[in-house]
Protein backbone atom coordinates (compact mmCIF):
# COMPACT_ATOMS: atom_id res chain seq x y z
CA UNK A 1 0.00 0.00 0.00
CA UNK A 2 1.56 3.23 -0.61
CA UNK A 3 1.04 6.03 1.08
CA UNK A 4 0.83 10.19 0.32
CA UNK A 5 0.49 13.20 1.94
CA UNK A 6 -3.46 14.62 3.20
CA UNK A 7 -4.57 10.54 2.70
CA UNK A 8 -7.44 10.73 4.96
CA UNK A 9 -8.03 7.26 6.95
CA UNK A 10 -11.30 6.43 8.97
CA UNK A 11 -12.58 9.61 7.64
CA UNK A 12 -10.37 11.18 10.78
CA UNK A 13 -6.61 10.52 10.32
CA UNK A 14 -4.74 12.82 7.45
CA UNK A 15 -1.51 11.19 6.83
CA UNK A 16 1.33 13.98 6.40
CA UNK A 17 4.20 11.45 5.91
CA UNK A 18 5.73 7.97 6.76
CA UNK A 19 8.20 7.92 9.00
CA UNK A 20 9.22 3.97 9.10
CA UNK A 21 8.67 0.66 6.69
CA UNK A 22 9.94 -2.78 7.29
CA UNK A 23 8.17 -5.57 6.11
CA UNK A 24 4.34 -5.77 6.28
CA UNK A 25 4.74 -2.37 8.62
CA UNK A 26 4.65 0.99 8.23
CA UNK A 27 4.66 3.82 10.63
CA UNK A 28 2.80 7.06 9.66
CA UNK A 29 2.75 10.56 10.95
CA UNK A 30 -0.74 12.17 10.42
CA UNK A 31 -3.14 14.70 12.25
CA UNK A 32 -6.20 14.05 14.00
CA UNK A 33 -8.88 16.19 12.24
CA UNK A 34 -11.05 15.16 15.59
CA UNK A 35 -8.85 17.21 17.82
CA UNK A 36 -6.14 18.86 14.91
CA UNK A 37 -3.37 16.71 17.12
CA UNK A 38 -0.51 15.00 15.57
CA UNK A 39 -0.58 10.91 16.35
CA UNK A 40 1.66 7.98 15.29
CA UNK A 41 0.23 5.16 13.57
CA UNK A 42 1.07 1.89 13.11
CA UNK A 43 0.45 -0.34 10.16
CA UNK A 44 0.26 -3.92 10.17
CA UNK A 45 -0.52 -5.34 6.48
CA UNK A 46 -1.21 -8.79 5.45
CA UNK A 47 1.33 -9.46 3.17
CA UNK A 48 3.27 -12.22 1.01
CA UNK A 49 5.55 -12.28 4.33
CA UNK A 50 2.72 -12.06 6.97
CA UNK A 51 3.23 -14.31 10.35
CA UNK A 52 0.04 -15.22 12.65
CA UNK A 53 2.47 -14.44 15.57
CA UNK A 54 2.60 -10.92 14.06
CA UNK A 55 -0.27 -9.84 14.41
CA UNK A 56 -1.00 -11.69 17.96
CA UNK A 57 2.13 -9.41 19.27
CA UNK A 58 0.45 -6.12 17.19
CA UNK A 59 -2.72 -6.64 19.00
CA UNK A 60 -1.02 -7.27 21.91
CA UNK A 61 0.67 -4.20 22.01
CA UNK A 62 -2.68 -2.34 21.52
CA UNK A 63 -4.65 -4.02 23.82
CA UNK A 64 -0.91 -2.89 26.39
CA UNK A 65 -1.35 0.43 25.46
CA UNK A 66 -4.77 0.81 26.23
CA UNK A 67 -4.63 -0.27 29.80
CA UNK A 68 -1.45 2.12 30.38
CA UNK A 69 -1.58 5.91 31.87
CA UNK A 70 2.04 7.02 32.43
CA UNK A 71 2.56 10.89 31.33
CA UNK A 72 6.25 9.41 29.62
CA UNK A 73 4.11 6.11 27.98
CA UNK A 74 2.96 6.73 24.30
CA UNK A 75 -1.40 7.20 24.89
CA UNK A 76 -3.20 4.68 23.11
CA UNK A 77 -5.98 6.23 20.92
CA UNK A 78 -7.86 4.41 18.70
CA UNK A 79 -7.32 0.87 16.57
CA UNK A 80 -8.97 -0.46 13.74
CA UNK A 81 -9.03 -2.63 10.68
CA UNK A 82 -8.64 -1.28 6.41
CA UNK A 83 -9.96 -3.39 3.75
CA UNK A 84 -7.58 -2.81 0.48
CA UNK A 85 -5.68 -4.68 -1.69
CA UNK A 86 -4.56 -6.28 1.63
CA UNK A 87 -6.10 -5.76 5.13
CA UNK A 88 -4.18 -4.11 7.38
CA UNK A 89 -4.78 -3.84 11.09
CA UNK A 90 -3.88 0.07 12.62
CA UNK A 91 -2.92 1.34 16.06
CA UNK A 92 -2.92 4.96 16.67
CA UNK A 93 -1.25 6.52 19.40
CA UNK A 94 -0.21 10.05 20.72
CA UNK A 95 2.59 11.53 19.00
CA UNK A 96 5.89 12.51 21.13
CA UNK A 97 8.06 15.23 19.58
CA UNK A 98 11.46 14.32 20.19
CA UNK A 99 13.95 12.31 18.63
CA UNK A 100 15.27 8.85 20.03
CA UNK A 101 18.33 8.27 22.29
CA UNK A 102 20.00 6.56 19.13
CA UNK A 103 19.72 9.79 17.42
CA UNK A 104 21.62 11.72 19.83
CA UNK A 105 24.18 8.76 20.30
CA UNK A 106 25.04 9.60 16.13
CA UNK A 107 25.25 13.02 16.98
CA UNK A 108 26.66 13.77 20.48
CA UNK A 109 28.25 10.19 20.89
CA UNK A 110 29.15 9.64 24.55
CA UNK A 111 26.48 11.30 27.25
CA UNK A 112 27.81 12.77 30.10
CA UNK A 113 27.95 10.50 33.64
CA UNK A 114 24.51 13.54 34.92
CA UNK A 115 23.08 12.74 31.67
CA UNK A 116 23.04 8.95 32.28
CA UNK A 117 21.79 9.15 35.43
CA UNK A 118 18.95 11.42 34.75
CA UNK A 119 17.84 8.98 32.38
CA UNK A 120 18.25 6.34 34.89
CA UNK A 121 16.14 7.53 37.14
CA UNK A 122 13.06 8.30 35.02
CA UNK A 123 13.21 5.09 33.11
CA UNK A 124 13.18 3.49 36.46
CA UNK A 125 10.19 5.38 37.84
CA UNK A 126 8.10 4.15 34.47
CA UNK A 127 9.82 0.02 34.71
CA UNK A 128 7.38 0.97 38.45
CA UNK A 129 4.70 1.51 36.82
CA UNK A 130 5.11 -1.09 34.11
CA UNK A 131 6.06 -4.10 36.75
CA UNK A 132 3.70 -3.20 39.40
CA UNK A 133 0.51 -3.47 36.89
CA UNK A 134 -1.59 -7.04 37.84
CA UNK A 135 -0.25 -9.02 35.88
CA UNK A 136 2.79 -7.25 35.36
CA UNK A 137 3.96 -5.77 32.05
CA UNK A 138 7.62 -6.67 30.38
CA UNK A 139 8.66 -4.20 27.41
CA UNK A 140 11.26 -6.92 26.38
CA UNK A 141 12.93 -4.38 23.80
CA UNK A 142 14.57 -1.27 25.64
CA UNK A 143 16.92 0.28 23.93
CA UNK A 144 18.47 3.79 22.30
CA UNK A 145 15.81 3.50 19.15
CA UNK A 146 12.84 2.95 21.89
CA UNK A 147 13.40 6.01 23.76
CA UNK A 148 12.10 9.19 22.73
CA UNK A 149 13.73 11.99 24.54
CA UNK A 150 11.86 15.41 24.56
CA UNK A 151 12.43 17.32 27.63
CA UNK A 152 11.82 13.76 29.27
CA UNK A 153 12.57 10.23 28.47
CA UNK A 154 9.16 8.53 26.66
CA UNK A 155 9.30 4.73 26.49
CA UNK A 156 7.67 3.75 23.26
CA UNK A 157 7.28 0.88 20.67
CA UNK A 158 5.52 -1.61 23.01
CA UNK A 159 5.60 -4.18 20.21
CA UNK A 160 7.18 -6.97 21.84
CA UNK A 161 5.57 -6.33 25.15
CA UNK A 162 4.56 -9.40 27.23
CA UNK A 163 2.43 -9.72 30.47
CA UNK A 164 3.84 -12.34 32.61
CA UNK A 165 0.07 -14.08 32.50
CA UNK A 166 0.36 -14.76 28.81
CA UNK A 167 3.23 -16.73 29.04
CA UNK A 168 0.88 -19.52 31.04
CA UNK A 169 1.08 -23.03 29.20
CA UNK A 170 2.09 -20.86 25.64
CA UNK A 171 4.80 -21.61 23.23
CA UNK A 172 7.03 -17.75 24.06
CA UNK A 173 8.23 -16.08 20.64
CA UNK A 174 11.88 -14.93 21.03
CA UNK A 175 12.13 -10.86 20.81
CA UNK A 176 14.45 -8.67 21.62
CA UNK A 177 17.24 -6.73 20.00
CA UNK A 178 20.67 -8.43 20.08
CA UNK A 179 23.42 -6.64 22.70
CA UNK A 180 19.98 -5.33 24.55
CA UNK A 181 18.74 -9.02 25.60
CA UNK A 182 19.82 -10.88 28.93
CA UNK A 183 20.67 -14.19 28.11
CA UNK A 184 17.42 -15.73 29.55
CA UNK A 185 15.61 -13.87 27.06
CA UNK A 186 17.04 -16.21 24.47
CA UNK A 187 15.52 -18.77 25.71
CA UNK A 188 12.12 -17.44 25.31
CA UNK A 189 11.71 -16.58 29.36
CA UNK A 190 11.02 -12.71 30.28
CA UNK A 191 10.82 -11.59 33.76
CA UNK A 192 10.94 -7.66 35.14
CA UNK A 193 14.33 -7.77 35.58
CA UNK A 194 15.15 -8.74 31.84
CA UNK A 195 13.82 -5.29 31.37
CA UNK A 196 16.63 -3.95 33.92
CA UNK A 197 19.27 -5.95 31.76
CA UNK A 198 18.39 -3.73 28.47
CA UNK A 199 17.83 -1.01 30.47
CA UNK A 200 21.54 -1.45 32.15
CA UNK A 201 22.74 -2.01 28.66
CA UNK A 202 21.01 1.11 27.14
CA UNK A 203 22.57 2.76 29.37
CA UNK A 204 26.44 1.82 28.91
CA UNK A 205 25.72 2.48 25.39
CA UNK A 206 24.93 6.02 25.73
CA UNK A 207 27.86 6.11 28.27
CA UNK A 208 30.31 4.38 25.84
CA UNK A 209 28.49 6.16 22.78
CA UNK A 210 29.04 2.62 21.66
CA UNK A 211 26.10 -0.27 21.24
CA UNK A 212 26.70 -3.32 23.28
CA UNK A 213 26.82 -6.11 20.68
CA UNK A 214 30.14 -4.13 19.60
CA UNK A 215 31.84 -3.93 23.01
CA UNK A 216 33.76 -6.70 23.80
CA UNK A 217 32.61 -9.46 26.48
CA UNK A 218 34.01 -11.23 29.87
CA UNK A 219 32.83 -13.86 30.87
CA UNK A 220 29.35 -13.63 28.72
CA UNK A 221 29.05 -9.97 30.39
CA UNK A 222 29.64 -6.66 28.61
CA UNK A 223 33.24 -5.28 29.46
CA UNK A 224 32.64 -1.86 29.40
CA UNK A 225 34.54 0.16 31.98
CA UNK A 226 37.51 1.09 29.40
CA UNK A 227 34.44 2.52 27.08
CA UNK A 228 33.32 5.29 29.42
CA UNK A 229 34.18 7.84 31.95
CA UNK A 230 31.88 7.11 35.20
CA UNK A 231 32.56 6.94 38.57
CA UNK A 232 33.34 3.86 40.39
CA UNK A 233 29.85 3.84 42.06
CA UNK A 234 27.87 4.28 38.55
CA UNK A 235 29.73 1.80 37.03
CA UNK A 236 29.32 -1.04 39.73
CA UNK A 237 25.60 -0.36 39.41
CA UNK A 238 25.35 -0.88 35.59
CA UNK A 239 27.69 -3.98 36.22
CA UNK A 240 24.65 -5.13 38.86
CA UNK A 241 22.21 -4.40 36.30
CA UNK A 242 23.66 -6.30 33.53
CA UNK A 243 24.57 -9.02 35.34
CA UNK A 244 23.90 -12.05 33.58
CA UNK A 245 22.81 -14.26 35.97
CA UNK A 246 18.94 -13.30 36.68
CA UNK A 247 19.25 -14.45 40.01
CA UNK A 248 22.18 -11.44 40.65
CA UNK A 249 20.76 -8.52 39.30
CA UNK A 250 18.44 -5.98 41.54
CA UNK A 251 15.50 -8.12 42.19
CA UNK A 252 12.82 -5.26 41.40
CA UNK A 253 13.01 -1.75 39.49
CA UNK A 254 12.44 -0.26 42.89
CA UNK A 255 15.55 -1.90 44.37
CA UNK A 256 17.50 -0.33 41.65
CA UNK A 257 16.41 2.97 41.94
CA UNK A 258 16.97 2.18 45.80
CA UNK A 259 20.81 1.43 44.91
CA UNK A 260 20.59 4.37 42.77
CA UNK A 261 19.58 6.78 45.54
CA UNK A 262 21.76 5.21 48.48
CA UNK A 263 24.75 5.66 46.26
CA UNK A 264 23.76 9.53 46.15
CA UNK A 265 23.43 8.71 42.03
CA UNK A 266 20.34 10.95 41.96
CA UNK A 267 18.85 13.13 39.16
CA UNK A 268 21.08 16.28 38.97
CA UNK A 269 19.93 19.98 37.75
CA UNK A 270 21.42 19.44 34.14
CA UNK A 271 18.78 19.75 31.88
CA UNK A 272 17.54 15.81 30.42
CA UNK A 273 18.19 17.62 26.71
CA UNK A 274 21.67 16.45 26.02
CA UNK A 275 24.31 19.45 24.75
CA UNK A 276 22.55 20.06 21.68
CA UNK A 277 21.87 23.92 20.62
CA UNK A 278 19.19 24.44 17.86
CA UNK A 279 20.67 25.72 13.98
CA UNK A 280 21.45 29.56 14.49
CA UNK A 281 22.41 31.77 11.72
CA UNK A 282 25.48 31.15 11.34
CA UNK A 283 25.46 27.70 11.00
CA UNK A 284 23.03 28.54 8.11
CA UNK A 285 25.22 30.82 6.48
CA UNK A 286 28.13 29.11 6.98
CA UNK A 287 26.38 25.47 5.24
CA UNK A 288 25.18 27.82 2.26
CA UNK A 289 27.74 29.50 1.54
CA UNK A 290 30.73 27.21 1.49
CA UNK A 291 28.49 24.54 -0.47
CA UNK A 292 27.85 26.99 -2.79
CA UNK A 293 31.40 28.06 -3.50
CA UNK A 294 32.83 24.72 -3.35
CA UNK A 295 30.71 22.91 -5.55
CA UNK A 296 28.91 25.49 -7.45
CA UNK A 297 31.76 27.51 -7.87
CA UNK A 298 33.60 24.53 -8.48
CA UNK A 299 31.82 23.54 -10.69
CA UNK A 300 31.79 26.78 -12.94
CA UNK A 301 35.77 27.06 -12.92
CA UNK A 302 36.27 23.07 -13.92
CA UNK A 303 33.53 23.52 -16.98
CA UNK A 304 34.72 26.80 -17.91
CA UNK A 305 38.45 25.53 -17.99
CA UNK A 306 37.37 22.51 -19.97
CA UNK A 307 35.21 24.44 -22.81
CA UNK A 308 38.49 26.91 -22.98
CA UNK A 309 40.66 23.72 -23.47
CA UNK A 310 38.28 22.27 -26.56
CA UNK A 311 38.94 25.61 -28.25
CA UNK A 312 42.43 26.56 -27.27
CA UNK A 313 44.40 23.93 -26.19
CA UNK A 314 46.70 24.72 -23.29
CA UNK A 315 46.77 28.11 -22.79
CA UNK A 316 42.63 28.02 -22.96
CA UNK A 317 42.67 25.83 -19.47
CA UNK A 318 44.19 28.60 -18.04
CA UNK A 319 42.61 31.39 -19.25
CA UNK A 320 39.28 29.08 -18.67
CA UNK A 321 39.55 28.61 -15.15
CA UNK A 322 40.48 32.08 -14.25
CA UNK A 323 37.20 33.39 -15.84
CA UNK A 324 35.32 30.51 -14.32
CA UNK A 325 36.64 31.55 -10.83
CA UNK A 326 36.02 35.42 -11.58
CA UNK A 327 32.37 34.02 -12.27
CA UNK A 328 31.58 31.16 -10.32
CA UNK A 329 33.34 32.45 -7.08
CA UNK A 330 31.05 35.45 -6.37
CA UNK A 331 28.04 33.82 -8.04
CA UNK A 332 28.49 31.25 -5.18
CA UNK A 333 28.72 34.27 -2.67
CA UNK A 334 25.60 35.51 -3.37
CA UNK A 335 23.82 32.27 -3.82
CA UNK A 336 24.78 30.97 -0.05
CA UNK A 337 23.58 34.49 1.28
CA UNK A 338 20.18 34.47 -0.45
CA UNK A 339 19.95 30.56 0.05
CA UNK A 340 20.62 31.43 3.83
CA UNK A 341 18.06 34.31 4.10
CA UNK A 342 15.37 32.00 2.26
CA UNK A 343 15.96 29.12 4.87
CA UNK A 344 16.16 31.81 7.81
CA UNK A 345 13.13 34.20 7.02
CA UNK A 346 10.64 31.24 5.89
CA UNK A 347 11.97 28.24 7.25
CA UNK A 348 12.90 28.72 10.50
CA UNK A 349 11.48 26.22 12.30
CA UNK A 350 11.44 23.42 9.75
CA UNK A 351 8.02 22.34 9.42
CA UNK A 352 7.85 21.19 5.16
CA UNK A 353 11.12 19.81 4.40
CA UNK A 354 10.03 19.53 0.56
CA UNK A 355 9.15 22.49 0.02
CA UNK A 356 12.43 24.06 1.74
CA UNK A 357 14.38 21.98 -0.59
CA UNK A 358 12.32 22.36 -3.76
CA UNK A 359 12.18 26.88 -3.24
CA UNK A 360 15.95 27.23 -2.35
CA UNK A 361 17.02 24.50 -5.42
CA UNK A 362 14.64 26.30 -7.67
CA UNK A 363 15.71 30.21 -7.12
CA UNK A 364 19.26 29.34 -7.09
CA UNK A 365 19.08 27.86 -10.15
CA UNK A 366 17.00 30.76 -11.13
CA UNK A 367 19.14 33.33 -10.33
CA UNK A 368 22.32 31.95 -10.80
CA UNK A 369 21.27 31.31 -14.17
CA UNK A 370 20.49 34.67 -14.80
CA UNK A 371 23.60 35.97 -12.91
CA UNK A 372 26.01 33.78 -15.35
CA UNK A 373 23.99 34.34 -18.75
CA UNK A 374 24.81 38.54 -17.80
CA UNK A 375 28.56 37.81 -16.62
CA UNK A 376 29.52 35.81 -19.42
CA UNK A 377 28.14 37.88 -21.66
CA UNK A 378 30.10 40.76 -20.48
CA UNK A 379 33.23 38.31 -20.97
CA UNK A 380 32.02 37.41 -24.45
CA UNK A 381 32.04 40.95 -25.96
CA UNK A 382 34.89 42.78 -24.31
CA UNK A 383 36.89 39.16 -24.60
CA UNK A 384 36.18 37.47 -27.94
CA UNK A 385 33.99 40.09 -29.65
CA UNK A 386 31.37 37.37 -30.96
CA UNK A 387 28.30 38.71 -29.79
CA UNK A 388 27.06 38.62 -33.73
CA UNK A 389 27.45 34.48 -33.60
CA UNK A 390 24.78 32.79 -31.95
CA UNK A 391 26.16 29.11 -31.98
CA UNK A 392 29.03 30.81 -30.71
CA UNK A 393 26.96 32.44 -27.99
CA UNK A 394 24.93 29.60 -27.31
CA UNK A 395 28.21 27.90 -26.52
CA UNK A 396 29.70 30.14 -24.50
CA UNK A 397 27.28 32.14 -23.03
CA UNK A 398 24.17 30.10 -22.67
CA UNK A 399 25.83 26.38 -21.82
CA UNK A 400 28.21 27.25 -19.27
CA UNK A 401 25.17 29.66 -17.23
CA UNK A 402 23.24 26.53 -17.52
CA UNK A 403 25.95 24.15 -16.34
CA UNK A 404 26.38 27.51 -13.29
CA UNK A 405 22.83 27.56 -12.24
CA UNK A 406 22.62 23.69 -11.97
CA UNK A 407 25.80 23.21 -9.89
CA UNK A 408 24.46 26.02 -7.38
CA UNK A 409 21.02 24.37 -7.40
CA UNK A 410 22.55 21.51 -6.42
CA UNK A 411 24.69 22.86 -3.99
CA UNK A 412 21.42 24.52 -2.54
CA UNK A 413 19.93 21.03 -2.56
CA UNK A 414 22.80 19.78 -0.43
CA UNK A 415 22.29 22.79 2.39
CA UNK A 416 18.54 21.65 2.60
CA UNK A 417 19.49 18.25 3.12
CA UNK A 418 22.13 19.25 5.46
CA UNK A 419 19.45 21.55 7.37
CA UNK A 420 16.84 18.77 7.42
CA UNK A 421 19.30 16.54 9.31
CA UNK A 422 20.43 18.91 11.85
CA UNK A 423 16.76 20.04 12.37
CA UNK A 424 16.09 16.06 13.22
CA UNK A 425 19.02 15.45 15.23
CA UNK A 426 19.08 18.41 17.56
CA UNK A 427 15.32 18.66 17.83
CA UNK A 428 14.56 22.52 16.26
Amino acid sequence: MGWVTQEILQQRYAIEQQLGKKAGRRTLLARDLATQELVIIKLLTFSSDFAWEDLKLFQREAETLKALEHPLIPRYIDYFELDSAYKSYALVQSYVKGKSLEAYMRFQGKFTEKQVRNIAYELLEILIYLHKRQPPVIHRDIKPSNIILANRPYLVDFGSVQTLASRAGKTITVVGTYGYMPPEQFGGYASPGSDLYSLGATLIALAAGIHPADLPQADMAIAFTDYVDLSPSLVKWLSKMTETSLERRFSSAEEALASLVANKLTIASQPMMPDARPVNTWDVLWSAIWRSVTIGGGVTVTSAAIYSTAVFPVAGTLLGAIIGAFIGIPIGLVNGFLVAIITKLFFFPLRKPLSHRRTVSIISMVISTAMAILSFRVIELNIFSISNNLQMRLFWVFAPALITGLSMGVASKFHAQWYEEQVKLRGY
